[in-house]
């Protein structure tokens, strides 16, 4: 059994996503950010830096794990799938799951930030990240002109970049100039545990979602 620790966000799905599709048996615990669950010291003893997603492995001595990327690349080689088996594919997985955690995560994170949380309009912020998304797009949309999926086949680095680019939109940052990501959207949108993975725990209403940001952003 592993105790899964989240909340709904991109890199929290990250980690559902992976354990519907590695049929893994979790128990979700949901960390409240408005409670601050994430600073308490039990917490904290799992996941060091106060953050989400986190994990622990009760199958293998209570093993805990931080850090989506991690957490990814753990479960994968925990059930030998989603991370290819042979060294030059395994490290085009690591560096697409890098591009993510490196790129696409901060930039899109950041582009929430200015375009919809920030009660002071900076042009300057806004346009600076909506710049760099539109061109981290271009990358994956280049890569996945003769691939189906970012590395090849399905893998982690799929896993871990759906759910951000899920909400390009929210971000201000629209795919509709790349044909191949759209498509590449609705591929892995149709896989069944994907579709639960993006529901557990269900995503939030939008339209709250700006005032308890703004609480988190300036306690």
């Amino acid at each position: 059994m592993i105790d899964f620790y989240t909340a709904p966000t991109p890199n929290g799905y990250k980690i559902s996503i992976a354990l519907e599709e590695m049929g893994f048996d979790y128990r979700l615990s949901l960390i409240n950010f408005s409670k601050k669950d994430q600073h308490t010291d039990d917490y904290l003893k799992i996941s060091p830096n106060g953050k989400i997603p986190a994990i622990v492995d009760h199958d293998n001595g209570d093993f805990a794990l931080s850090e989506s990327g991690a957490i990814l690349v753990y479960l994968a080689e925990k059930c030998g799938k989603f991370y290819a088996q042979d060294e030059k594919s395994r490290y085009q997985v690591l560096q697409w799951l890098m591009f993510q955690m490196a790129g696409v995560g901060p930039m899109m994170g950041q582009s929430n930030v200015f375009y919809r949380y920030m009660e002071e309009e900076i042009p300057a912020a806004i346009n600076r990240y909506h710049n760099e998304v539109h061109r981290l797009f271009g990358v994956m949309e280049k890569q996945l002109e003769n691939n189906e999926f970012i590395a090849g086949d399905y893998s982690i680095a799929d896993m871990a970049t759906y759910p951000w680019v899920f909400i390009n939109e929210w971000s201000g940052t629209p795919i509709d100039d790349f044909p191949q990501i759209q498509r590449w959207m609705d591929t892995i949108a149709a896989r069944p545990a994907v579709e639960r993975g993006m529901n557990n725990p269900p995503r939030p209403d939008r339209s709250k979602i700006i005032q308890s940001a703004r609480k988190m952003i300036t306690r």
